[in-house]
C-alpha cells in the first residue's frame, strides 16, 4: 500500500469516527446491516436525506451511541448499486468503502434535492419520521413545490411514448384551436408537429401537460394515475353510495363535453314570473360550471395523490381538487391575483379559447351569480390540502334579475366584477369594503345607485326608477325613510331617558356615532317642526328637551 493510499484511508477513518458521534436524524442514517440490507429500503432512506437537504447512509455501524463499527457484507459490488440508485432516483448519489480496523463500511452520500423539486421513488415522496420511514405530508411538499414556482405541466415526462396519446382527443384540441385563431395551417401539420407548435411534446420527450390533455387509460394509469376527474351525482346529503358516479382517466379534451352533458342532464330550469315577465334560469349555468373545471384540472397539484371530484346536488355543485389554492392566492384575493399552477396547461387552454389567458374564469363565475341571483362562489371549505368551491344554484331574488336587467338595458354600461359586486352588496344592505367604495361614484353617476346622507352616515341604495320597474316602490320608499325614522326615535328615546336635563348637541353624537353634527341638525329640526322636541339656553349652553306637550 502507497503512502498516499494509507494517508487517504487514514483520512476517511477519521472522518468515520467524527460522524459516527453525531446525532442520528440530523444528516446521518446509521445501519449495522452485517450480511446484507434491503435495496428498496436504503433507496428510501436515500430520497428521505435528499428531501431534506442531503446526508449519508452509513452501513456498517450501530445506529445506537456509543456507535461502533461492526462491518458489513452488503452491495460488494459498488458501482452496481451505485448504477442502480441513480436508475430509480434522479441524483448524483456517490458511493464509496471505508476500510477500518473493524471491518468494511459502507457510505452513500446523498446531495439535497433541486429546489422546488422533492424526491420519490416507487411514486411515493418519503421522509423520516424517529426511526421510521413515511410519506412525506401534503403541507410540507407544497412548501416545496412552491419554493421556485415549478411548473410541474411543462415536466418531461421521460417514459411516455406516443403510444400513450390519444389521436381523437388531439383532433379535437386541433378543431377547437382552428376554431379560436382562424389558422386553417394547424389543419395540415401532422399530430406531433401539431403537439410540438403548442410545446407540449419537446425534444425531451412529452410534457405531463401532453399526457394530462391527451393520454389514454393505459397511459394516464403507468404514468400520472391521478391525473383524473370522478363525477357523482347525490339527490340528498345522506351518506353511501352516490345515485351516479363516473371515472374519467383519460385525456381531459377526450371527456370535457360528456362531463357537462352528464351535468347538464339533472339541470333544470327554475321559473319566475314578475308581473308581465316570465325568468327561465338554469339551476346550473353552463359557463359558470365548465370554468369550474378548467380551474380544477388547471389549477390542481398533480404531485399529490388524489383525483379532482365533482359532486352535484340537486341544488348546488361541489367542484374539489388536491394541492389547495396556488402559492399567494387567497378567498378574499382570488379576484385580483392571477398565479397558474400549471402554466403550460394554462397556455393550452388558452390556445383553443377555452380560458383567457388573463385567468378570469373565477370572476366570470362572480358575475354570473349575482346576474342569476344567486349566493356567491363559496370557497370557505378550502384549505391547504384541498380547493373546495361550491357552486350554489338556487335562485334567491329572482326581483334581482330584473333590476339587473334593467340597470343594463337604461345605462347602457359595462359592468365587470367589481360593479356587480357593489350592486349585489347596496341591494343586500351589505356595508360596502374600503376596496370597493371607489366604485360607488362610477355607479351614482350613472343613476344605478342613489346616495343618501352626507359623511360618515351615508348611505346608498338602488335608484328608485329600478325599483318601480320590478313593482317594488314600497321596498324603495321603506329603505329609504328607515334610516331616518329610527335616528328619529333613538333620539327621542335618550331624550325622554334625559328628563327636563336634557341634552347637548355634542351628546347627541355620541348616541349617533354614524351621523354627522349637520345630519343630527336636520334630525332634530324635523322633529321640533313636528313638535316633539325644543331647545332651550343658548349658544354653548342650549340644550335639546322633550317638548312639555308631547
Amino acid at each position: 500500500m502507497t503512502l498516499e493510499h494509507g494517508s487517504r484511508r487514514n483520512a476517511l477513518v477519521a472522518h468515520l469516527h467524527a460522524w459516527m458521534k453525531d446525532v442520528e436524524g440530523e444528516r446521518f442514517e446509521f445501519k449495522e446491516a452485517k450480511q446484507s440490507y434491503p435495496f428498496e429500503k436504503l433507496a428510501k432512506y436515500c430520497c428521505a436525506l435528499a428531501n431534506e437537504g442531503g446526508g449519508r447512509v452509513i452501513l456498517g455501524v450501530t445506529d445506537r451511541r456509543p456507535r461502533r463499527v461492526v462491518g458489513t457484507q452488503a452491495f460488494c459490488q459498488i458501482e452496481d448499486i451505485r448504477r442502480s440508485l441513480m436508475e430509480q432516483i434522479p441524483l448524483r448519489i456517490a458511493v464509496f468503502e471505508i476500510s477500518d480496523p473493524d471491518g468494511r463500511v459502507l457510505v452513500f452520500e446523498i446531495p439535497p434535492r433541486p429546489v422546488g423539486v422533492p424526491i420519490k421513488y416507487h411514486g411515493v415522496y418519503w421522509a423520516r419520521q424517529a426511526d421510521s420511514l413515511v410519506p412525506m405530508g401534503e403541507g410540507d411538499l407544497r412548501r416545496i413545490f412552491a419554493e421556485g414556482g415549478h411548473d410541474f405541466s411543462a415536466t418531461v415526462c421521460s417514459e411516455a411514448t406516443r403510444n400513450d396519446l390519444d389521436p381523437p382527443a388531439i383532433e379535437e384540441f386541433r378543431r377547437r384551436w382552428i376554431e379560436k385563431t382562424k389558422n386553417d395551417h394547424l389543419a395540415t401539420l401532422s399530430q406531433e408537429q401539431l403537439l410540438r407548435d403548442a410545446e407540449l411534446w419537446t425534444d425531451e420527450g412529452l410534457t405531463y401537460a401532453c399526457l394530462i390533455l391527451f393520454g389514454t387509460h393505459k397511459g394516464l394509469g403507468r404514468h400520472l394515475a391521478q391525473a383524473e376527474v370522478i363525477f357523482e351525482y347525490r339527490s340528498s346529503e345522506a351518506a353511501g353510495p352516490a345515485q351516479q358516479r363516473e371515472e374519467h382517466r383519460k385525456g381531459f379534451f377526450a371527456f370535457y363535453d360528456d362531463l357537462w352533458s352528464t351535468i347538464n342532464l339533472r339541470n333544470d330550469v327554475q321559473h319566475y314570473e314578475e308581473g308581465l315577465f316570465v325568468l327561465d334560469i338554469p339551476t346550473f349555468a353552463e359557463r359558470s360550471v365548465r370554468e369550474a373545471v378548467l380551474n380544477a384540472v388547471s389549477h390542481r397539484n398533480y404531485q399529490l395523490a388524489g383525483s379532482v371530484f365533482i359532486r352535484q346536488y340537486t341544488r348546488r355543485l361541489v367542484v374539489e381538487s388536491p394541492g389547495g389554492l396556488p402559492p399567494g392566492i387567497t378567498p378574499d384575493n382570488i379576484l385580483d391575483r392571477q398565479s397558474p399552477r400549471n402554466r403550460r396547461l394554462a397556455d393550452a387552454f388558452a390556445k383553443c379559447g377555452l380560458v383567457e389567458r388573463s385567468g378570469q374564469g373565477m370572476n366570470l363565475m362572480f358575475e354570473q351569480s349575482i346576474s342569476q341571483g344567486k349566493a356567491l362562489p363559496d370557497l370557505s371549505g378550502s384549505d391547504e390540502h384541498y380547493v373546495m368551491l361550491t357552486l350554489n344554484g338556487e335562485v334567491k331574488d329572482p326581483r334581482f334579475v330584473r333590476c339587473l336587467e334593467k340597470i343594463a338595458q337604461e345605462t347602457q354600461a359595462s359592468f365587470d366584477t367589481y360593479d356587480f359586486l357593489v350592486l349585489d352588496l347596496v341591494h343586500r344592505e351589505v356595508p360596502i369594503p374600503p376596496l370597493l367604495r371607489e366604485r360607488l361614484g362610477k355607479l351614482v353617476d350613472l343613476g344605478a345607485v342613489e346616495r343618501i346622507g352626507r359623511g360618515r352616515g351615508t348611505r346608498y341604495l338602488l335608484s328608485r326608477r329600478f325599483y318601480s320597474a320590478i313593482g317594488t316602490r314600497g321596498t324603495y320608499t321603506r329603505r329609504r325613510g328607515l334610516d331616518r325614522e329610527e335616528n328619529q326615535a333613538i333620539l327621542l328615546r335618550h331624550l325622554r331617558e334625559s328628563g327636563r336635563v336634557g341634552c347637548a348637541i355634542s351628546e347627541l353624537q355620541q348616541v349617533l356615532t354614524g351621523r354627522s353634527r349637520d345630519q343630527i341638525k336636520r334630525l332634530l329640526k324635523e322633529m321640533r317642526d313636528d313638535g316633539l322636541i325644543r331647545l332651550v339656553g343658548e349658544r354653548r349652553g342650549a340644550r335639546w328637551v322633550i317638548d312639555d306637550k308631547t
